[in-house]
């Protein structure tokens, strides 16, 4: 636990579990305080972190998918300022499916979670970024259209894809406004959503990717970067 808290203030969308929750602790360690959210049901292992880092973690209920949570957040935030907003959020298929083989309720339910809610948060939310601020978003070097040279999980490839015309989108229309905003590649991390076989575990990631956007700070305009800050192609 740091001794000197370093007065910097995170917002982080979906932290109860995995990348999130990592991410939550590694600001937490490095001084920030943390406003993190999980879903409505039992209580997660955010609360953990709570009993550790006691006056630095604030824990919000909002599920991204309800735009009324969302604007219920913003109203409960009004009166606060981040120097970070980043938006977790990430489901897959059950089976990997192709685009030809899911259903459209899938489909639907993973083009909302990991494309549409992500940038509907970022849109209601951008308001407690303070001016020069950071807002992140977790994407995957699979958003990639270049990279996509395998075919597999498309339908998951094409989410975040999607998600990062949103974001290219969304940097066009506040152009004006002097933010960095990062789509994070994260690389392949062991988690429930990665999978027991992935190459990085969640400790080799998360620092790192911790690293890259605290370098980035007070760049403007919009960056695609993996946890070691590399630029992935679009």
């Amino acid at each position: 636990m740091p001794s000197h808290p370093s007065g910097k203030k995170l917002l982080l969308i979906g932290a109860s579990r995995g990348l999130g929750l990592a991410l939550a602790e590694e600001y937490l360690k490095r001084g920030w305080e943390v406003v993190a959210t999980e879903r409505a049901g039992p209580p997660s292992k955010l609360h953990d972190l709570k009993h550790t880092y006691d006056g630095r973690l604030d824990i919000e209920r909002v599920d991204i998918n309800h735009p009324d949570q969302v604007s219920a957040l913003r109203a409960r935030l009004a009166a606060r300022q981040f120097d970070m907003l980043f938006v977790n959020a990430g489901v897959t298929t059950a089976n990997h499916e192709t685009a030809a083989e899911v259903s459209t309720d899938e489909f639907m339910r993973v083009m909302v979670t990991n494309a549409l809610s992500p940038v509907r948060v970022i849109e209601t939310l951008q308001d407690v970024v303070r001016p020069g601020g950071t807002i992140g978003v977790m994407s995957s070097g699979r958003g990639s259209i270049a990279n996509n040279e395998n075919g597999h999980e498309d339908v998951y490839r094409g989410s975040k894809a999607a998600l990062n015309m949103f974001m290219r989108s969304f940097a066009a229309r506040h152009a004006d406004i002097p933010r960095t905003l990062l789509l994070m590649a994260p690389g392949w991390v062991r988690t429930d959503l990665g999978g027991p076989e992935a190459r990085l575990s969640i400790e080799e990631s998360i620092p790192n990717l911790a690293d890259t956007m605290d370098a980035q700070v007070g760049k403007s305009g919009l960056r695609y970067l993996d946890y070691l800050g590399r630029q992935v192609p679009w």
